[in-house]
């Protein structure tokens, strides 16, 4: 049993279904990516540890790169403009594209990311995201893979930080207000 952080107030998600999970979502992936080789684009800092994990489960060759995109700061609330920090090394045109993301709330990051991505002319652009939480959509996109459909709480472990914190913990796990909220 894996001791809970002083700063959570329960799990969410635990370290085993998140396992169970990312396996199922990789044998999802290897079906859809048959035959080709998609470039899977890890969206730092959030989505490194479900990346890591699910290109590890996945037997399609593959191609990786790596994003760093915002529309929160240090914030818990979107701002809704993207910016782009870190951007693809890897010519997209032409190939499939698999965006990995922790977490789609508002939507705002993911709707402009795949806007421009699209804008690359890639064959194909899809997203799967380890945890969805549609009562917070304020854009028009939705993930064709989804890890967990979760209710509207401040989450964080399993790479999700709050100002860089929490990314390290084995599980997702709810914040306490107290600890965000001064």
């Amino acid at each position: 049993m894996v001791e809970l952080h002083p700063d959570v107030a329960y799990v969410m998600v635990g370290e085993e279904a998140i396992a169970k999970r990312v396996k199922e979502l990789a044998a999802q992936l290897d079906k859809l990516y048959e035959g080709r080789r998609p470039v899977v684009v890890c969206i730092l800092k959030g989505s490194v540890v479900f990346f890591s994990d699910l290109i590890r489960n996945m037997k399609t060759t593959l191609t990786i790169d790596f994003m760093s995109v915002s529309s929160y700061g240090n914030g818990t609330k979107s701002k809704g403009e993207l910016t782009i920090k870190k951007d693809l090394t890897t010519d997209i045109e032409g190939r499939d594209v698999l965006i990995v993301e922790d977490i789609i709330d508002s939507g705002n990051t993911l709707y402009n990311l795949k806007k421009l991505l699209n804008a690359r002319l890639p064959a194909s652009v899809n997203i799967v995201t380890l945890l969805d939480k549609p009562d917070r959509r304020e854009a028009p996109i939705e993930p064709e893979y989804t890890g967990f459909v979760i209710e509207d709480e401040f989450v964080i472990g399993y790479g999700l930080d709050y100002a860089e914190d929490y990314r390290n913990l084995p599980y997702v796990g709810v914040l306490k207000r107290s600890v965000y909220e001064n």
